[in-house]
């Protein structure tokens, strides 16, 4: 019997995030582990509800850095259309675009700079630009990964991209490393700030493991008294 699927939908103010959908297998056998993360992916569906508005509100584009990428859809131009990424001098990877300085500065003004770069081979191009920033999502999620997403993108939706949280994942206490910093986002409460948090470029997100008593401190101890018993059988038996 298939497993049920959850599908998750959520739209962005610039770019819309494709469907996802989540098969919620069981990773142990056990209907604990089942009911676990189906309860995570609820909780993560009500942040993404509820921060959804107010990230596409708020959604501010700093600027692009190398290892980002921009999508340029040019009408009737499948040459000049698709996903770019910005090279380590600032410049669009693509024969052409390459001599387009794209990082360090506003979206308004890179929008600027191709209208200006397409006037070469078009009058009056009519086109569209959307930044996609890089994001790294590790730890306890199904599919660790680097992800290229809007900028309005929230923590949460992040690690839902990301296949979302195994039954093992520690929700409450995600870590967010940003400019050299540690932010810790609490995503166990419908409520918490993570609904409304938007990734930046560069940002890493890591899901520590959940402690477990029992695989953490009593298998341990067990296996160390297991161990030293066996040496003293040893020693004994000469």
């Amino acid at each position: 019997m298939a497993s049920p699927a959850l599908t998750l939908y959520f739209a962005s103010s610039m770019v819309p995030i494709p469907v996802k959908t989540l098969p919620l297998g069981r990773t142990s056998g056990s209907q604990t582990s089942m009911s676990r993360i189906h309860k995570s992916l609820l909780l993560l569906v009500g942040l993404l509800v509820a921060g959804n508005a107010r990230a596409q509100s708020t959604a501010a584009v700093e600027g692009l850095n190398p290892g980002d990428q921009v999508r340029i859809l040019v009408w009737r131009n499948t040459e000049l259309s698709g996903d770019f990424t910005v090279a380590a001098n600032g410049t669009l990877m693509h024969p052409l675009y390459r001599e387009v300085q794209v990082s360090g500065i506003p979206m308004s003004a890179v929008e600027d700079r191709l209208r200006t770069f397409l006037t070469r081979y078009t009058t009056n191009p009519q086109f569209v630009i959307s930044p996609l920033v890089r994001v790294i999502v590790s730890g306890e999620v199904r599919t660790p990964n680097v992800l290229s997403v809007p900028p309005e993108t929230t923590v949460a939706q992040a690690i839902v991209l990301a296949g979302g949280p195994t039954a093992n994942a520690q929700v409450n206490h995600v870590r967010l490393l940003r400019d050299r910093q540690e932010i810790i986002v609490d995503l166990s409460r419908a409520d918490s700030q993570a609904a409304s948090l938007q990734i930046r470029s560069g940002d890493q997100i890591l899901i520590p493991t959940r402690r477990n008593i029992l695989r953490d401190y009593i298998g341990p101890i067990t296996s160390t008294v297991g161990a030293a018993a066996a040496i003293t059988s040893i020693f004994w038996r000469r």
